[in-house]
């Protein structure tokens, strides 16, 4: 009886054991379960995530690439701008430049009409002045040097007009008919400028109150006397 017994306790038993096995894997199961959702969904939301990071990193991407275009253009804008700026500035100075020659210009063309108007006027009182002394001077023959009693005849003359603000002295040189008549041009405008240079070195007239002719022998009735 013992030996038949033994065997059925130990399957009872066994039945027993795996009774209680079966039972513990279907609690882990359904403890497990919850859990294992929750890893699903994270491990979707991590999948969610990286998606999501890996188009803000495209984005990132594209932005940068933007920005750094954007900072090209900003540089070559800015290059451009002080180009502008730099070309503005020659102009101006150009423009100021220019305006000062203009003004230059103006003011040597008012001075010109104020010469031309003084010129005008003085050509015009011309007319105005009347013969205040004559005096013959005389060369020896063939000769252009003033003689020195002639240069006293100058200084007389001049003691007349010393007094007067406005003067012209008129200087005629004449030669006789005898020789080549170029020569006696010649001759006649040497006699001239004897005179002249007598009166502006010894005297210091101003040469713009002188007027000089060489007048050769054009003139028939000039004296040659002592000549």
């Amino acid at each position: 009886m013992t030996l038949r017994t033994t065997p059925a306790l130990s399957a009872l038993t066994v039945l027993s054991f795996l009774s209680a096995g079966c039972a513990t894997k279907k609690h882990v199961r359904e403890a497990i379960a919850p859990v294992q959702n929750q890893v699903n969904q994270t491990q979707s939301q991590v999948s969610d995530l990286q998606k999501q990071t890996a188009e803000h990193t495209q984005a990132i991407g594209d932005l940068d690439r933007q920005v750094a275009t954007a900072d090209e253009k900003a540089v070559d804008a800015g290059r451009r701008a002080a180009e502008a700026a730099d070309a503005a500035a020659k102009a101006n100075s150009a423009a100021t430049e220019a305006g000062q020659r203009a003004n230059a210009a103006n003011s040597l063309a008012q001075q010109a009409q104020q010469g031309v108007a003084k010129l005008d006027q003085s050509l015009q009182n011309l007319d105005n002045y009347k013969l205040a002394s004559t005096q013959q001077i005389y060369f020896g023959f063939n000769k252009s040097t003033l003689p020195k009693e002639q240069q006293a005849k100058l200084d007389d003359a001049i003691q007349k007009v010393a007094g007067m603000r406005n003067f012209i002295i008129e200087v005629e040189g004449y030669a006789d008919r005898s020789g080549d008549k170029a020569y006696n041009q010649e001759l006649s405008r040497k006699r001239a400028d004897a005179v002249v240079h007598y009166l502006a070195v010894e005297h210091n007239i101003p040469l713009r109150s002188i007027r000089e002719l060489g007048a050769g022998a054009d003139f028939p009735n000039a004296s040659t006397k002592h000549e």
